[in-house]
């Protein structure tokens, strides 16, 4: 037998880094886990004999239900048998195995579809599609892939014509929608109609084919439309390399090349080979020319090529090193996601066209926040270079998947009709935002109040985010603080909508009528604190933190924001300064932690270095308060390295006397301690040592002797457990003012600003 071929890193001993990512730490891409307890008999005895003949037989009597007790309902087959893997050919269906378990983990990231993939080695397009439609009670629906044309027409005509499940060719109607969204907004840049433009097209193989029916779909008119493939164009009469799917765009013409056809072409679309498209070609297409060239690795020709003698030309690739990247992976996952939460039977032109205006849409608005962190230095404003939304743009799933499932509804295709979309959509977004379900009750109760909130690093894209956020989700009032062109240019630069003086107020530190003013005050305040006014005015032209402080004492607003940049203690000075004032001080900081298993709370994170135990009973306190805000009950833990009184060294005792002073005031709340983490999170392990202890089940906060203990389990569980992060919450200061951390996203200013934006008690 002969040798395998070697890649030259192989040939040096070496193997290559995407080897290594296949093989470790264990081969492959996916795994299968249990979704229910296997832990003794009486776990085995329901998930296997004799409980599993419950489900079973609700099955046989009703066919739907097994959507209800198996995973068929979130399950894809990704099916292939690698006769046309892209880039690579037919390599066979084992060779193509690493690539369908590529895309099932692409189903199960973007989408949290469970996936199987399905190497089949057919390649009889009838056989293939008659083994296919046998796996029909296995899987929810089907995304056949990498199967060659014309086999792949075959193919999915019988299945989708005998199986009562979606069956959706990826390569065909995937590709399709992508460029459907693209064309749509590339028109819309150039001013141009789907009626009125000339299509001339290179490759007339699956994915070709599919992309002209689905933009004659949108409008595109047939004899517009100029296809050409490796033996030229094809006109009517023609006999060479022909299949029914190219007849249908046969041309009665005389003309024979690309060159003769490409004269005033509006669109270009090339899913053909490399180097097809010739700068001098693209010099004779019309004005304003839009160019598609998705041919992988190299297209038919490169953006640099085409703009030398077309500067204006809207272009996009297959590849992700150029802007406007056509990319599969914003349609599958999502078109699947909706069409599984209807039951859609089918996947339809109805859906495929809402998924279309949904991806396009998406790109018109807005850039979000967690998209823009994804693509650091990349320009993510709808314009020439940004026609279709990034992959990573968390926004996809409610908006296409819901659009797809409206469809499937309003069709007549789905099962299970959604009919509240707006619920479904704010659904999806909980899936994908891992706060919002938490959050919830803060956004209701922020909108009952109109709070002006302002921000001490008014400067930083991730404020103007959350700005632009607050402005479209929230009733609150945002205030910036920072130099004007440096926030209308980041705006402008972030494809922000929002700008200075019109949508939000500005405070410019450099030259603002009120300096006199605050300097003035922060004066009066600090005077026999050692501070010169001097020094006062110095600290007003440069401490954009210490001017929210001020300002959120003059009453010019209701709470105020900072931290984005620098060390939490040191805005904390200016804080304690300013605004501890009236009983109102700086109790703690509380971080909630969302957690895949649920919430939990850490406090004191930041405060107190060696909180004392009237330290700790107030941080109890203040955290219950703030837990109750976000819909929970509290049920603290006092953590220690001792546990229920077993040593009287360290944190111990200091543990049990803050309890004794809870359990003196009365206080409202389940708490217990002292005792170790293990202990607070496990209910079991809890009993062995205190059988009659306070509350049941799992504490949802965790208090801690020192700031060390608390501030290192918020990072491991952010680092190591994936845990995101709401907060940290400032206690103690009715709302007035809070510290947030460097590392905070976007979405994390606009939650703390949500917090901010909602009235709490004297001692919040």
């Amino acid at each position: 037998m002969a040798d395998a071929p070697k890649s030259a890193l192989q040939g040096s001993g070496q193997q290559s880094p995407a080897l290594n990512y296949h093989e470790f730490p264990k081969p492959g891409k996916l795994e299968v886990r249990a979704t229910k307890p296997l832990a003794n008999g009486r776990d085995l005895s329901l998930a296997y004999s004799p409980g599993v003949a419950d489900a079973s037989l609700a099955i046989r009597d009703d066919p739907r239900a097994a959507r209800r007790y198996t995973s068929r309902g979130n399950l894809v087959g990704v099916v292939s048998n690698g006769s046309a893997v892209l880039g690579l050919g037919n390599i066979g269906a084992l060779a193509s195995k690493p690539v369908m378990e590529g895309k099932a983990v692409l189903f199960k990231k973007f989408a949290n579809i469970d996936c199987f993939d399905v190497e089949l080695d057919e390649t009889d397009p009838e056989k293939l599609a008659e083994i296919v439609c046998a796996l029909e009670p296995t899987f929810g629906a089907i995304n056949l892939e990498d199967i060659k044309a014309p086999d792949c027409f075959i193919v999915e005509k019988i299945c989708r014509e005998r199986m009562n499940i979606p069956v959706f060719h990826d390569d065909q109607h995937g590709t399709a929608i992508v460029v459907g969204a693209a064309a749509t907004n590339a028109l819309r840049v150039a001013g141009k109609r789907f009626e009125d433009i000339k299509v001339v097209s290179t490759g007339g193989g699956a994915a070709g084919i599919a992309c002209l029916n689905m933009l004659l779909k949108l409008g595109l008119k047939r004899e517009n439309v100029w296809l050409c493939d490796i033996e030229g164009l094809v006109y009517e009469g023609r006999s060479e390399q022909m299949t029914p799917q190219k007849a249908d765009f046969a041309q009665p013409s005389d003309l024979r090349t690309l060159g003769d056809v490409i004269d005033g072409a509006d669109l270009f679309l090339g899913l053909s080979g490399p180097g097809v498209l010739t700068p001098e070609m693209v010099s004779r297409m019309a004005s304003r020319p839009i160019i598609f060239a998705l041919a992988n690795p190299t297209p038919e020709i490169l953006p640099e090529d085409a703009r030398a003698v077309a500067p204006d030309a809207i272009i996009a690739t297959g590849r992700s090193d150029y802007p406007n990247q056509v990319n599969n992976v914003l349609c599958f996952p999502f078109i699947f996601r909706g069409a599984l939460d209807a039951g859609a039977t089918t996947i339809n032109d109805q859906m495929q066209i809402a998924c279309i205006e949904g991806i396009a849409a998406l790109a018109r608005a807005t850039t979000s926040a967690e998209a823009a962190a994804a693509y650091q230095g990349e320009q993510l404003t709808f314009g020439a270079d940004y026609l279709i939304p990034k992959p990573f743009d968390p926004r996809l799933m409610g908006v296409v998947a819901s659009a797809v499932a409206q469809a499937a509804t309003e069709s007549g295709v789905a099962e299970r009709p959604i009919e509240d979309i707006a619920a479904y959509k704010a659904h999806l977004d909980r899936s994908v935002f891992k706060s919002a379900l938490l959050m919830r009750p803060v956004f209701e109760a922020a909108a009952s109040a109109e709070r002006r909130i302002v921000f001490a690093e008014g400067e930083d894209e991730r404020v103007l985010r959350a700005a632009q956020a607050m402005l479209e989700e929230t009733t609150d009032t945002p205030i910036l603080i920072g130099r004007p062109d440096v926030i209308e240019s980041r705006c402008a630069r972030a494809g922000l909508t929002i700008r200075p003086g019109t949508d939000f107020e500005l405070v410019n530190p450099e030259n603002d009528p009120r300096y006199r003013d605050y300097w003035e005050t922060y004066h009066r305040l600090m005077a026999r604190r050692g501070v010169t006014p001097d020094l006062a005015r110095a600290i007003m032209r440069t401490n954009t933190t210490a001017i929210a402080a001020v300002m959120v004492q003059r009453d010019e607003a209701d709470s105020m924001i900072c931290g984005t940049f620098g060390q939490y203690l040191w805005h904390l000075n200016y804080i304690d300064q300013v605004l501890a004032t009236g009983g109102l001080r700086p109790t703690g900081a509380l971080s909630l932690m969302v957690l895949e298993e649920g919430p939990l709370f850490i406090a004191d994170t930041h405060i107190h270095a060696e909180p004392s135990p009237e330290d700790l009973a107030q941080i109890a306190t203040a955290a219950a308060r703030h837990v109750r805000r976000f819909g929970l009950e509290p049920k603290i833990a006092f953590c220690s390295h001792s546990q229920f009184g077993n040593l009287d060294t360290g944190s111990g005792p200091r543990m049990r006397a803050a309890l004794a002073l809870l359990d003196a005031q009365g206080a409202d709340f389940c708490y217990e301690g002292e005792m170790h983490v293990d202990s607070a999170l496990d209910p079991a392990l809890r009993a062995r040592h205190l059988p009659e202890a306070r509350f049941e089940g799992a504490a949802n906060v965790l208090i801690f002797a020192n700031s060390d203990a608390a501030s290192g389990v918020r990072n491991i569980l952010k680092m190591k457990a994936q845990g995101l992060e709401v907060g940290p919450i400032l206690m103690g200061m009715a709302n007035r003012a809070h510290i947030v951390t460097p590392s905070i996203t976007a979405r994390g200013l606009l939650n703390i600003s949500a917090l901010a934006g909602t009235p709490v008690g004297h001692y919040g």
